[in-house]
């Protein structure tokens, strides 16, 4: 009997969800529906209650290395210690990810490959779609799931739906791109079409059986990237210059839609309706349509207070939004941007991150609180040669050995006891105490207890940029981001 192997796809960077989500720390980790669980941690548990009788094995996740760290953290918080965490090198697309995860996965699995990135309000409807695609895909179809549609949406892709059969799945007659608006309208009344989901049941030994027919190179590039992987603590990484020769392509385009018209392969395609609540929250309009709305169709994150306000989305971080007479706008707030924009328009915010790119702006990709292994710091103040941070260590992390060429550092303790390396010494410090860290000196700080370490860490120097870091010992098995070499050290 196969087991159930979720596949949880964890790359993308969300640009149109700006400035909550950025390229650095990017939508699936964020929590956007007001339950306190990111997106990804909403994919991880989505199958509890799917049928006793599906056996399901511990997740393949495939993300971004950049992301690494924070993947396996969420993960963690929802009791998720075993999952097998793949690399990608470089972004290729869903369907050399999914190749990834078949070929670390349990021989015969049959793979749930889910992006991490969307919302189901009713997962009852997913349990029961995954129970009906099940024995189709146990049996070596490959399956999709489409999405009922409401609206004449032309911002998806569509299934046409073939001849039903004892499953309550139908065979697929064919793909449909992005429609126009008359086109979609048509497609909504025929009652033939669903939306394309990105969920795909296949099993792994199927799927690599596809792709050894269609897409060759892909897999060759695959198997020979994971021939030569390594693992480092918990996480998988292919060979980068192996799988950089990948080409890059998604599921559907790679193997899905060629399917119905290869009969001669022996995966049989199929597609299973599925009425879950679902979105992809490609657009703040999209998690506006999704969120509670008040009687006059605001919705609201965080605090925010509307005054003659119709059909909007507030969404604050960590300040008071206030808004008087307007109607279809959304107004987003974080510690260093403020969104403004027309909600019709939210799919150029995309837009707005490419101008920032353009002009080297760190917010089109970082937040100024930033997440790191051990914990987080948030840059709360900056000037000519002085920067002041607010630093939190998790319990029992440190930082990495390290010194700094341009900046000296002071640590003033605010909550919690801090081990401090100087130089040769290593002592104590609890709250209200500090110490002063000189330029070129080197020292570590770490979290001996059991609880959040808190300290405000004030820079002063000719430099303050965070590639002045020169790692000697890390945990975490980071590089310096500069590329010289001191004390014997490589850095990079």
């Amino acid at each position: 009997m196969p087991k159930l192997t979720p596949v949880i796809l964890c790359g993308g960077s969300g640009t149109r969800l700006w400035p909550l989500s950025r390229e650095h720390h990017p939508k699936q980790f964020l929590s956007l529906v007001g339950d306190g669980q990111s997106m990804l941690q909403n994919t991880a548990m989505r199958l509890q209650g799917v049928h006793s009788e599906i056996v399901q094995t511990s997740p393949v996740l495939v993300c971004n290395a950049d992301h690494r760290f924070l993947a396996a953290q969420q993960l963690q918080e929802q009791g998720i210690t075993d999952a097998k965490l793949v690399l990608e090198p470089a972004g290729k697309n869903t369907a050399p990810a999914l190749t990834l995860a078949a070929l670390v996965a349990e021989p015969g699995a049959v793979l749930l490959a889910m992006p991490a990135d969307h919302v189901m309000t009713r997962p009852k409807q997913l349990h029961r779609a995954v129970e009906a695609a099940w024995p189709l895909a146990s049996e070596g179809a490959m399956v999709t799931f489409g999405i009922v549609a409401n609206r004449p949406e032309t911002g998806y892709g569509y299934i046409q739906k073939g001849a039903a059969d004892s499953y309550g799945a139908f065979g697929i007659e064919s793909f449909a791109e992005k429609p126009t608006l008359e086109l979609a309208e048509q497609y909504l009344r025929s009652g033939q079409y669903l939306w394309n989901s990105g969920l795909f049941m296949v099993r792994a030994d199927q799927w690599l059986k596809a792709m050894a027919a269609l897409q060759p190179t892909m897999l060759q590039a695959c198997e020979q990237a994971m021939a030569q992987s390594s693992r480092d603590m918990d996480f998988i990484r292919p060979h980068a210059e192996l799988f950089g020769a990948c080409p890059a392509d998604s599921i559907d385009y790679a193997v899905m839609e060629k399917l119905p018209v290869r009969s001669e392969l022996g995966v049989p395609a199929r597609v299973v309706p599925l009425d879950a609540g679902w979105s992809d929250l490609g657009a703040w309009d999209a998690l506006w349509d999704v969120l509670p709305r008040d009687a006059q169709g605001n919705a609201g994150s965080g605090e925010t207070l509307a005054i003659d306000t119709n059909n909007s989305l507030l969404f604050s971080e960590s300040r008071l939004i206030a808004a008087v007479g307007l109607d279809n706008v959304v107004v987003v707030e974080t510690a260093d941007a403020v969104l403004v924009a027309d909600k019709s328009r939210t799919q150029d915010v995309k837009k707005v991150v490419a101008a920032l790119k353009a002009q080297n702006r760190t917010m089109a990709s970082a937040h100024r609180k930033v997440h790191r292994p051990w914990g987080w710091y948030d840059s709360i103040d900056s000037g000519s040669r002085f920067q002041v941070k607010r630093i939190v260590v998790n319990p029992g992390a440190q930082l990495s050995l390290q010194m700094h060429h341009h900046r000296a550092e002071h640590w003033i303790v605010v909550k919690g006891t801090a081990q401090v390396t100087k130089g040769e010494e290593t002592f104590l410090l609890g709250e209200n105490e500090s110490t002063f860290i000189p330029l070129g000196h080197i020292h570590r700080l770490a979290n001996p207890g059991m609880l959040p370490l808190e300290i405000i860490e004030v820079q002063s120097g000719s430099y303050l940029g965070e590639d002045d870091i020169v790692r000697f010992e890390d945990p975490y098995g980071r590089g310096s981001p500069t590329s010289s070499s001191v004390l014997g050290k490589k850095t990079i």
